[in-house]
């Protein structure tokens, strides 16, 4: 009797020691960080070739998980890729296009359902340091969208009454005066405003506080930060510690800022030992502001930029690390989205998909290591209110007749000031094969019309769904967004 005593003694000894010592168990919900950097270009990390400033942080995070050369966010644009990314759809699905103007009447609808929605039915706490861009009426604020906690700029960093030098705009910028002082909320009020360039430079130390502050307050707990920076969208400006710190100037020393944040959050992991149960994601909102020249991002090689529906608008650097689940050092090249990421954190945490339609597809068992599979084949280039100007099919993209943005010929801007654009230029049918044109300088349409003609078919199931202004097409699955009277 004493030798069984003994041993049930052992085992229960036993198991709370694998308690104790090893709290990342297969059944444990992970911790979430989800970092979204600003008009930060594919081109503008050291892995994927930065030139004159260094990412040493981001880089460790691509060599400890897997790095995307394929991600894509589904419209290059502020707003719209911010809903695109918490709510898993398409933004024009939901009625949100753009970029938000302060003092804006619509919003994310409260009826979506938000990633941080989504896993506080698992009993996480959720928070959001940085850009929000939703809406800035307090009806559409983060805690109405399920975070607990925010503290940030309820809009673009640039949407404020200073001119691009940096100072105090007058009568000469009537579009600048009727901005307001831009502001940087906590919670639901006006804590602080920021009025000069100065300031702007401590925002990206300011969220990284906070958010090491709620890593550390909520550690026994599983929790979802979303940390949106504001920087690097014009007007950048890095704090004293970067300032002067790279050969590439001021968009260098905020990239490198960037990097440090990165790296803080992972020390922080690290010392509570909750990397192994964490998992991180950074990407980018779009591709670079290229008119703006040596403050604006590198695209890396891939044509235009923010603005556009060619690739370096679109396509926009991201890397998962999770240890014991993604494979570290992996690259993975399949077509993916934003989009994706709301179906893959449900399945992650085993939650149920809201009701209505999304557009997003799970890549938990791709991101897991599985390289045969490739879960996304089509993807849509929508573009203004509700505008189809590009369709995808694995490596074929099929650019569709219309008129857009090109920042090409014409002189770029310099030390904070904008070049010329055109947001009218003519672009006509072409089909590119992006596995040896990822520069989309070649159409092959005439050497692969059946690729063309299933192209052009896949336009009409997305004109049939979402609809299409360019054809005057009404779609049959869209949802309005918020407004306030």
């Amino acid at each position: 009797m004493k030798r069984n005593f003994i041993h049930k003694t052992v085992i229960f000894v036993t198991a709370l020691l694998s308690i104790s010592f090893y709290p990342e168990s297969k059944t444990t919900l992970p911790n979430i960080v989800l970092i979204y950097m600003d008009d930060v270009g594919y081109g503008d990390l050291g892995v994927n070739g930065a030139l004159e400033f260094s990412t040493p942080h981001i880089d460790k995070l691509a060599s400890d998980g897997m790095r995307f050369t394929n991600f894509h966010t589904v419209q290059a644009v502020c707003s719209a890729s911010r809903a695109a990314l918490l709510t898993g759809c398409y933004p024009n699905r939901i009625g949100i296009s753009g970029a938000l103007f302060p003092y804006s009447k619509t919003g994310l609808n409260l009826n979506e359902i938000t990633i941080a929605e989504l896993v506080k039915q698992k009993g996480y706490a959720t928070a959001i340091f940085g850009k929000w861009h939703l809406g800035d009426d307090k009806r559409f604020l983060p805690l109405a969208q399920g975070f607990d906690q925010y503290f940030g700029i309820p809009y673009s960093n640039d949407m404020w009454p200073v001119w691009f030098d940096g100072k105090p705009v007058t009568n000469e910028h009537p579009n600048k005066l009727r901005f307001p002082t831009l502001p940087l909320i906590a919670q639901n009020e006006k804590a602080e405003e920021i009025k000069t360039l100065d300031d702007q430079a401590l925002l990206t130390k300011k969220y990284t506080d906070k958010a090491i502050e709620f890593i550390k307050t909520h550690k026994t707990k599983p929790f979802f930060l979303y940390l949106p920076h504001s920087m690097a969208h014009i007007p950048i400006a890095a704090s004293a510690a970067f300032k002067g710190k790279s050969k590439q100037g001021t968009y260098g020393d905020v990239m490198m800022e960037l990097d440090w944040s990165v790296g803080e959050i992972v020390k922080t992991l690290d010392a509570l030992k909750l990397s192994k149960n964490t998992m991180i994601i950074l990407s980018s909102d779009n591709g670079p502001w290229l008119n703006f020249g040596n403050h604006g991002g590198s695209a890396g090689g891939l044509r235009e930029g923010k603005g556009s529906v060619w690739e370096g608008g679109h396509r926009v650097p991201c890397i998962i690390k999770w240890p014991g689940v993604v494979p570290a050092g992996m690259i993975n090249n399949k077509l993916t989205a934003t989009i994706d990421l709301f179906p893959t954190i449900a399945s992650i945490c085993n939650i149920a998909l809201p009701g209505h339609k999304i557009d997003g597809i799970d890549l938990l068992p791709m991101i897991k290591g599985n390289r045969e599979l490739t879960p996304r084949k089509y993807l849509y280039y929508y573009y203004n209110a509700n505008s189809l100007k590009a369709v995808r099919r694995d490596e074929w993209k099929l650019m569709l007749p219309h008129t857009g943005l090109t920042y090409s010929d014409f002189a770029i801007g310099k030390d904070g000031f904008p070049g010329q654009v055109n947001q009218n230029a003519t672009v006509p049918m072409a089909l590119y094969d992006l596995r040896r044109d990822p520069g989309e300088r070649y159409d092959v349409m005439d050497q692969y019309p059946e690729i063309v003609k299933e192209l052009q078919e896949v336009a009409e199931i997305a004109r049939e769904d979402l609809g299409d202004n360019i054809t005057g097409r009404m779609g049959k699955n869209l949802r309005l967004p918020g407004k306030v009277e």
